[in-house]
């Protein structure tokens, strides 16, 4: 995936300028798919320069004028193009969980405060997303079908995080047990 089908779904779902569209990844886009701001202005202006979204200009009383973008006919047919493609099945390369391994020729205990540092990040991550959840989808039953696939990608980010806690408990308790063993 390109940053450009992020964008573009992001702009099918509300228009929007430069700095809405940036503030959106941050908020909820941003869990899947990370860009800088500077990426996605600099991504926006090929994007424009393609045909593949259109920016209006908005005059803003007091401040500079700001352009409004919308995906445009042939962005959405390369969106529809790249919806029909496969899907290759992602490589994981997880460093932690390598040192995890090599905790078996060294200490296991001088692992566990980093482990648990991860487990500090991840627990914030899903609070976010689980407020995230109460924010953006207060009555499930009421979405529209947007909002329900939305909802179904923030699901499946909990899940995920749900998933990575407990394997990070089951570490630390192995951690722990091999450390008192030792």
């Amino acid at each position: 995936m390109a940053l450009e089908h992020a964008i573009l779904v992001s702009l099918l779902e509300q228009p929007g300028s430069g700095y809405e569209l940036a503030r959106r990844f941050d908020r909820s886009i941003g869990r899947f798919w990370t860009a800088t701001h500077q990426q996605i202005y600099r991504v926006l202006r090929r994007m424009e320069a393609d045909g593949w979204v259109a920016a209006q200009e908005v005059s803003q009383d007091g401040r500079p004028d700001k352009k409004v973008y919308s995906a445009a006919e042939a962005g959405r047919a390369a969106l529809a193009g790249w919806l029909r493609e496969p899907v290759e099945p992602e490589t994981v390369r997880h460093e932690l969980a390598v040192k995890i391994r090599a905790a078996a020729f060294d200490d296991p205990a001088a692992l566990i405060s980093e482990v648990e540092r991860h487990r500090e990040g991840h627990a914030a991550l899903l609070a976010r997303y689980l407020h995230g959840e109460q924010r953006d989808f207060p009555d499930a039953t009421a979405l529209d079908a947007g909002q329900q696939l939305q909802h179904v990608v923030l699901r499946g980010g909990i899940e995920y995080e749900r998933m990575t806690l407990a394997w990070l408990d089951d570490v630390l308790a192995t951690l722990r047990r091999l450390s008192s063993a030792g």
